[in-house]
């Protein structure tokens, strides 16, 4: 891995969702009234969380689930609602804060809330890693080499969103960076699934491991991938 560029964006990524961006997204994350803008992230959040939910098992029970990036812990919740024991781990300190007043009472014992790198091998061995939307701002090489740390400790599977690569991504993103602004995320790196699989395929590391579903979703200005890596 560039230990490098991996840090400076991860970062930059602290710094946004801790101080820029808290405030903005607790209330996206949250029922409050929103924008029709964010609303439709919203929207597209709710239906990608629904998706990787999907793919876990209906009974968690004895599991040990990472929730990588796990924001204000709406997956952590839902997948300790099956029976699982969940770390939920974020950069921001804020966010992470946040999901513990969210906590519902009964399911706080079985939720590990952390602020820290989703990559920390002190983090120990699971049954599942989740990571939604939180390897989007990282270069291809970079979130493939961070997934396949993560499968050295995983036993079942690892679920991970991505932003596909259209003209239309492209085109905003290289607009964005022409004007930047000091209150934006650090800017999408829009991934293909055939780098990721030919990255995947020569990585040895991640050898009996094999790219199983995919599932796009689209919601106004929430476009994203989900892709399920399974260990054979």
């Amino acid at each position: 891995m560039n230990n490098l560029s991996y840090e400076l964006r991860r970062a930059q990524i602290e710094t946004y969702f801790d101080r820029t961006a808290a405030a903005a997204w607790a209330k996206l994350t949250s029922d409050a009234p929103v924008g029709r803008i964010r609303a439709t992230v919203r929207a597209g959040r709710d239906q990608m969380r629904a998706t990787l939910l999907s793919w876990l098992p209906d009974d968690l029970s004895g599991k040990r689930i990472l929730d990588a990036g796990c924001g204000t812990g709406a997956l952590a919740v839902e997948a300790a609602r099956r029976g699982a024991e969940v770390v939920g781990i974020d950069l921001s300190p804020t966010l992470v804060d946040l999901a513990r007043t969210r906590l519902p009472a009964e399911l706080a014992s079985r939720i590990d809330l952390r602020s820290g790198d989703m990559l920390d091998d002190a983090l120990g061995k699971f049954d599942h890693v989740v990571a939604m939307d939180s390897i989007i701002h990282y270069e291809t090489e970079d979130a493939v080499r961070g997934l396949s740390r993560l499968a050295q400790r995983t036993s079942g599977s690892i679920l991970f969103t991505f932003a596909p690569r259209t003209p239309m991504l492209a085109a905003m993103i290289s607009l964005g960076r022409l004007f930047p602004r000091g209150d934006k995320a650090p800017w999408l790196e829009p991934m293909s699934e055939e780098k990721i699989a030919k990255l995947m395929a020569a990585d040895t590391s991640l050898q009996g491991w094999t790219a199983a579903r995919t599932q796009r979703v689209s919601s106004g200005f929430y476009k994203s991938k989900a892709m399920e890596w399974k260990r054979a």
